[in-house]
């Protein structure tokens, strides 16, 4: 009897985290390096300034300035060093006790993000274009031994857009466009589990810490994975008005939208009871949806050409990322799945909850062109971006305000109608992030869940990052 009770604590402690691995999208998600032409200048004015194809992407409306055919394709690569400070890591397990192991490592990779782009002129009136790129993502892997495994190991994010568009002007300087983001979003997260909570509900605290080690040193510790799929849509909307024969001003909106990621919740290595009284790693699965909120968004640019040979350029971006309030994992079985059946889940409650609280958000960005020579023109740009990361920190993806910096340079040859366009830029962090991580409760958002007990993760980390991009342009 007291083995069934045992049996049962372990299950309803364990499972209670399984789909809660702290914020799965943290310091926001948006990709900057949607075109090499646009980066040299650090996105500064990009909806009032339609080089190329690209044009469909950041205001739609700039595709009226654009003659004949045009075709954009390119890619970025970016790679973000995220890794904890040495010796600035410390985590409790659920009974307060220390978490052996190490800062984690480098927790984020090289990403290559390819895009393409094209527009076509109908008439003096109307233009259509079309574009493919990655609007979203996000990759974060721990190494097995790091000492917060309990609140993260894998997090990815993998989205990619197909962008319909359509531009209308009245031959007097104002152009409208309007565009369709069909988007298609895959996601997982990971993490260890940590069993101890469940031995102590029927043992003692002196006790639980040995059970737990003794099924790990066989089995090796319970592992949750999280993962889901799923298309969404949003709409954006821009306008293009020329002021004078230098002066143009742009302005694009996206509307929101949210992704309803469908997929399983398994976790692997769970200890379950048998009739012989003996522990023995099982798998339980139960198909499960993430709510995830795409912001609104709002842009203005301006480009003044300032003589024949200098353009500049500015712009500023406003995020709702406000509408993220937390992470929540709901089953799709309703009551009869075996993760809900385990927690006493019912009705609309989830499986997990995680508070997010993130901040709406404003970039800046100023750049300028010098046309050197009718070939040659060589670009510059920063931009201020600030982090939707504010209280709720975590090991996910820790983050802060940041500082961004480009070069770029073009090559155009007016006769054949190619252009080549690279860039390269670096991120500048403004603080290194800190981490206090508990698992928040979901009836009650700000206030730690009882079940996790003392569990906790503290660490801060130095981040760094840059970027390259290369970008060819055909006009028809």
């Amino acid at each position: 009897m007291k083995s069934t009770r045992l049996a049962l604590a372990i299950r309803l402690t364990t499972l209670a985290v399984i789909a809660a691995p702290a914020t799965v999208f943290a310091g926001g998600f948006s990709l900057n390096e949607q075109s090499a032409s646009a980066m040299g200048v650090a996105n500064a004015g990009a909806a009032a300034n339609p080089e190329n194809a690209s044009t469909a992407f950041f205001n739609p409306a700039g595709m009226s300035q654009l003659k004949g055919t045009n075709m954009s394709f390119g890619v970025a690569v970016l790679d973000i060093d995220a890794e904890a400070k040495r010796g600035s890591t410390s985590a409790t397990d659920a009974l307060g006790d220390p978490v052996k192991g190490s800062g984690g490592g480098d927790i984020a990779g090289l990403a290559v993000l390819p895009n393409f782009f094209m527009t076509h002129e109908v008439n003096d009136s109307i233009d259509v274009g079309f574009g493919i790129h990655a609007p979203y993502g996000l990759a974060a892997d721990y190494d097995d031994d790091f000492s917060g495994r309990y609140f993260a190991d894998k997090t990815e994010l993998t989205a990619i857009s197909f962008t319909p568009t359509i531009a209308l002007n009245n031959g007097k300087g104002l152009s409208m466009g309007l565009g369709i983001n069909i988007m298609y979003a895959e996601a997982r997260l990971t993490k260890f589990q940590d069993i101890r909570a469940g031995f102590a509900a029927q043992t003692s605290d002196a006790e639980a810490p040995m059970l737990a080690e003794n099924y790990e040193a066989a089995y090796g510790a319970p592992y949750s994975d999280v993962n889901g799929d799923d298309i969404a849509f949003n709409f954006r909307v821009g306008f293009l008005y020329e002021l004078s024969d230098r002066t143009q001003f742009g302005l694009t909106a996206q509307t929101g939208t949210e992704f309803e990621l469908k997929g399983d919740a398994e976790i692997s290595g769970f200890p379950e009871l048998q009739p012989s009284d003996v522990f023995v790693p099982v798998t339980k699965k139960e198909g499960a949806s993430v709510p995830l909120a795409i912001p609104e968004s709002i842009t203005v640019g301006v480009r003044h050409q300032l003589n024949d040979s200098v353009t500049l350029l500015a712009g500023a971006t406003y995020a709702r990322w406000s509408r993220f309030e937390g992470l929540d994992v709901f089953s799709t079985e309703g009551d009869g799945g075996q993760i809900s059946k385990a927690l006493r889940r019912t009705g609309d409650q989830p499986l997990s909850h995680v508070t997010e609280k993130w901040q709406n958000t404003w970039q800046f960005n100023v750049g300028g062109i010098w046309q050197a020579t009718p070939v040659w023109a060589f670009k510059a740009g920063y931009a201020w971006d600030e982090s939707p990361v504010d209280e709720f920190v975590t090991a996910r993806v820790p983050s802060s305000d940041r500082h961004w910096l480009t070069l770029g340079t073009q090559w155009k040859d007016a006769q054949s109608g190619w252009t080549v366009d690279a860039a390269v830029g670096t991120l500048l962090f403004t603080d290194d992030p800190k981490i206090d991580e508990f698992v928040y409760q979901y009836d009650t958002p700000s206030q730690k869940d009882p079940a996790a007990r003392n569990s906790n993760y503290k660490g801060e980390y130095e981040l760094d990052a840059w970027s390259a991009s290369v970008q060819v342009s055909k006009a028809f």
